[in-house]
């Protein structure tokens, strides 16, 4: 089930792509930009399970990293406290947003890249994309694949 949810997303954004964007509110993009930059304080703060509130809480989450996919929320909230343990290894994160598009109707997409500046154990960064859709009146992130 999760692969066919992820076909059809695919296949809005493909379409969307060809087709043009379709259009959302000021309000949409606000509240994803708004999440990105709650994310990044509540990470600099230390506080990696209010920074995973931007994820959808569900066992269909994926997330894509150097590691290989992981699924579900649970199991991604694992993952970055297994690999980021204390505050030297969480550094301080910032995002810079390169693109923010709105293929289909309640789903968005959002490129960029990340940087954790970490002066003792060495800076870390790469570039992601975000696969967000609206739950419930809720922007969440459903997809995210970081590298």
């Amino acid at each position: 089930m999760r692969h066919f949810r992820f076909l059809i997303l695919l296949s809005v954004l493909v379409l969307g792509s060809t087709t043009g964007t379709f259009a959302q509110t000021a309000t949409d993009r606000q509240a994803i930009l708004g999440t990105l930059k709650r994310q990044t304080d509540d990470w600099n703060a230390g506080r990696v399970e209010s920074f995973m509130n931007g994820y959808w809480p569900s066992d269909s989450l994926t997330f894509v990293g150097k590691a290989g996919i992981t699924y579900g929320y649970d199991a991604t909230l694992a993952n970055y406290k297994k690999r980021y343990p204390d505050r030297e290894s969480m550094g301080t994160l910032a995002f810079t947003i390169l693109k923010v598009e709105f293929p289909g109707k309640n789903v968005a997409y959002v490129i960029g890249k990340w940087h954790l500046t970490r002066p003792k154990v060495g800076d870390a960064g790469g570039h992601f994309t975000l696969l967000w859709e609206k739950k419930k009146g809720r922007w969440v992130i459903v997809s995210d694949h970081s590298s």
